[in-house]
């Protein structure tokens, strides 16, 4: 199992781009850009909080496991 996030497909709900969200939440840049592009290894409460609160989310719309081929 791997734990995706659904963080581009909220943006772009909501018409927003890296650098709004950055800026909005305090986050940076690099920490935006890397859970937007899938590259990031790990993520903080307080960063799910933050973009929870900002995109109008729960963490259940954010976050989702999905099943690895074997």
């Amino acid at each position: 199992m791997v734990v995706r996030n659904n963080l581009r497909i909220i943006m772009a709900a909501k018409k927003k781009n890296i650098q709004d969200v950055s800026d909005a939440t305090g986050l940076t840049r690099r920490t935006v850009s890397k859970l937007y592009h899938e590259i990031s290894t790990q993520i903080r409460f307080d960063v799910l909080e933050k973009l929870c609160i900002y995109l109008e989310c729960d963490i259940s719309d954010l976050l989702y496991i999905e099943e690895e081929d074997s």
